[in-house]
């Protein structure tokens, strides 16, 4: 078996378009809530709190969209770790 290679640089590229495979879907779930309701998540949560129907549906949507949101909020932070990596360790 011949030897193969690969350098640090290699494995933080292959990590930062793994990550953004990962952001494209999310941003899709996330606009598509957005253009169902018509309003961003912070503004679908204030109408959750000030509506006085409860929409099972609705909150449905909130609890989905909520983890969204925060999983894109990680891969955001987890890609800027990379681009702004000065030491990197393979484990």
């Amino acid at each position: 078996m011949e030897e193969i290679k690969v350098s640090k640089k290699d494995i933080l590229f292959y990590e930062r378009l793994r990550i953004i495979s990962e952001l494209a879907p999310i941003r899709e779930k996330i606009r598509a809530f957005e253009n169902k309701y018509g309003m961003t998540l912070e503004e679908f949560e204030k109408w959750l709190e000030n509506s006085r129907e409860e929409s099972f549906e609705a909150w449905d949507d909130y609890i989905e969209w909520k983890a969204y949101s925060k999983k894109l909020e990680e891969l955001q932070r987890r890609l800027e770790e990379i681009q702004n990596a000065q030491r990197v360790r393979i484990t």
